[in-house]
């Protein structure tokens, strides 16, 4: 399509937008002309931000120790409740929000191990093209438990399928670990089949969450999931460093065993006892002192989606990424960029990453610019299209200012540097 076209074509997306009024719910710079990174660090909300400044002088300044009994307490397990009924498909009483992501992937891991459902198997289902922290949380799980990896290794640019899950099971198979959304290419695993096959086989399964919860419709009790993890600071907006959620299904809750016992999972926490005893239900699943600032923003932005719909949330998902492709198509492909993630709607998430040799050193220069994107090595530009708060106007600037920053840096328009 030719520019002025371009810009027509973005136009009439937005007019035609319904979540369109939600992007002045988010706060702006001017530095900023298209943010496309939300699948890594949503932008903050108006409302958020007057919670956050209201919060010292209001509420911690105010109401001080009183606030454990008041509110903080239970807001770990009343926010999960909110993201379970929001965003990841759960009833009351199984989510919860605690540590990083990276800890809850380790005790949910862990617990699992420890379910007599699994009683005698000792393998870890797992792919190669997950995100660094799943891998290695993984890795030294199976370290301390003298377990084995069973690796899948999926395309670049799609994900692990039911197919290739079947291939790896056996009946030494304790626990399945994948995320509903690879966080490179933006493909979407068919989870409620992957799910299916893991458990005619005997094992367990925990999905990330982290590039889904949020810009896609996920279903745990629906899929039959045992267990799950993800973070709070891409869709939902939660802020630099928000804490993580999990999720335990609630037949699992009291036979597994979590491995960092607290004070806050405890049944009597302010009694002070001598010796550890789990809570019951997911409040177990706790370890130390709640994050309660870092609870604050999501809670703003959990309203938002509410109020939306997820539905829609992910209308305009498709919607977003695949005007995106068009423009990558137009602009960026007869560069010598290569799509690296689905073209199929259904298997693509809410972010698109296209390949070429010198984006590495292109991001500078867009970021210098006020485009931001990011870049997951060797050669990966990912576009994040965060519904909420992304305008089509917005992906049609970021990607005409990619197509220019990369013919500045090459010296020449069409010179070919996208991988095989």
């Amino acid at each position: 399509m030719t520019e002025n076209t371009a810009v027509d074509r973005a136009a009439a997306l937005d007019a035609a937008d319904p979540l369109a009024r939600f992007r002045a719910a988010f706060v702006a710079s001017d530095e900023v002309t298209a943010y496309l990174d939300g699948n890594s660090l949503g932008r903050p909300t108006h409302a958020s931000a007057e919670r956050l400044a209201r919060f010292a002088p209001d509420v911690w300044g105010a109401r001080l120790i009183r606030g454990w009994d008041e509110e903080w307490y239970d807001l770990p397990l009343r926010v999960g409740d909110r993201i379970g009924a929001v965003a990841v498909g759960a009833a009351p009483g199984q989510t919860f929000v605690g540590d990083s992501t990276t800890v809850i992937l380790y005790k949910l891991v862990r617990a699992a191990l420890s379910s007599p459902r699994v009683a005698g198997r000792d393998e870890i289902v797992l792919d190669s093209g997950n995100f660094p922290t799943d891998r290695f949380v993984l890795e030294g799980v199976a370290r301390e438990h003298g377990a084995t990896l069973r690796w899948i290794a999926p395309d670049r640019d799609g994900g692990v399928t039911p197919e290739q899950v079947s291939a790896v099971l056996t009946d030494r198979t304790a626990l399945v670990v994948l995320s509903h959304v690879a966080y490179r290419s933006g493909y979407v695993s068919d989870a409620a089949e992957i799910t299916r096959r893991a458990h005619a086989s005997g094992a367990l399964v925990l999905w990330d969450l982290c590039h889904s919860a949020g810009a896609v419709p996920v279903a745990l009790d629906a899929w039959g999931a045992d267990l799950a993890a993800g973070c709070t600071y891409k869709y939902l907006n939660g802020g630099p460093g928000s804490p993580a959620f999990g999720y335990v299904r609630a037949d699992l809750q009291d036979e597994l065993v979590q491995p960092i016992q607290g004070w806050m999972g405890s049944a009597e926490p302010f009694e002070m006892g001598p010796a550890y005893a789990p809570h019951a239900g997911v409040r177990r699943f706790l370890s130390g002192t709640p994050a309660i600032v870092g609870m604050l923003a999501m809670q703003d932005t959990l309203d938002l989606l509410a109020d939306a719909g997820l539905d829609v949330v992910r209308a305009k998902s498709v919607a977003l990424t695949r005007f995106a492709l068009e423009l990558v198509d137009d602009l960026l492909v007869p560069l010598g960029v290569r799509v690296a993630s689905p073209r199929d709607d259904e298997r693509r998430g809410s972010h698109v990453t296209v390949d070429h040799d010198a984006f590495a050193d292109t991001l500078p220069l867009l970021w210098s610019r006020g485009v931001i994107p990011d870049f997951r090595r060797p050669n990966g530009l990912r576009l994040g299209l965060s519904p909420l708060s992304t305008s089509f106007g917005e992906v049609r600037v970021g990607v005409e200012a990619v197509r220019d920053a990369l013919v500045e840096v090459t010296g020449e328009a069409g010179v070919r540097g996208a991988r095989p």
